[in-house]
């Protein structure tokens, strides 16, 4: 736990050295402070990656075939929530730093087979909370109340252990619920476009879309051996999220 907090330290004290560099620049020339808010919620659909990738081999000594299950098969579309803030370095570039938490509801799903019966799984529900940091760029148009930007981003975060409970139906089996995946540390990057509304001096509205990648869960280890290995080989998660949120800024 110490070693995954210094790792989510240290970009964070980057941001921060940063802003700090540029605070008697940014003050000097507007007269304002460059702090802000950012508050925001939306969907991130699933492009690619997979809870489950394609194996063949031995379930509980039956013989099982895997059935490739991708995020959106089991999740769906997933809820953004964000929440951070940002330093303006001037009028066209700042520095953004936001907490990202996702969810997503599970389906019942059709697995595959296991001997001579369909396999349905339930999985936990998918939930992961990161710090995404960034760098933005305006573009500043003719009417100045609305801006359009691009960003990158990079970030890390923690992705919760899920669990699954199997069932064969044909065979009257139900296998005890287990831990799938364990709690991962996960690598995000991403890119985004959009747009700011100005509401008042203190006050915007954002919109904006784009692609983030977090990376793959951990191995599944109670299937070492088994020959279902390979169920692990694509977890890796593409997103194409679609957010709205309100900015406020300090005087």
């Amino acid at each position: 736990m110490r070693s995954r907090c210094r790792f989510l330290f240290r970009p964070v004290l980057l941001l921060a050295l940063l802003a700090a560099a540029a605070d008697a620049r940014a003050q000097g020339a507007t007269g304002e402070s460059p702090w802000f808010l950012d508050f925001a919620f939306g969907v991130a659909p699933s492009i690619r990656g997979n809870v489950s990738s394609g194996a063949i081999g031995v379930l509980q000594g039956q013989a099982a075939a895997f059935l490739p299950q991708s995020y959106g098969d089991i999740y769906g579309t997933g809820i953004d929530w964000r929440f951070g803030g940002g330093y303006t370095l001037d009028d066209k570039s700042e520095l953004r730093g936001m907490f990202i938490w996702q969810s997503a509801d599970a389906d019942l799903v059709r697995l595959g087979d296991v001997g001579p019966s369909s396999l349905y799984a339930q999985y936990d529900d998918y939930k992961s909370f990161a710090l995404d940091l960034g760098y933005r760029r305006y573009l500043q148009l003719s009417n100045r109340d609305i801006r359009l930007f691009g960003e990158g981003t990079i970030g890390v975060g923690f992705i919760d252990s899920i669990g699954v409970q199997f069932a064969a139906p044909q065979s009257n089996i139900v296998f005890p619920a287990t831990n799938y995946y364990d709690q991962t540390a996960a690598f995000t990057y991403g890119l985004g476009f959009g747009a700011v509304f100005r509401f008042s001096d203190r006050l915007d509205f954002t919109g904006q879309f784009g692609l983030r990648h977090v990376s793959g869960l951990q191995t599944v280890d109670q299937f070492v051996g088994t020959g279902l290995e390979a169920v692990s080989n694509d977890t890796a998660r593409l997103t194409f999220p679609v957010v709205v949120g309100l900015r406020y800024h300090f005087k």
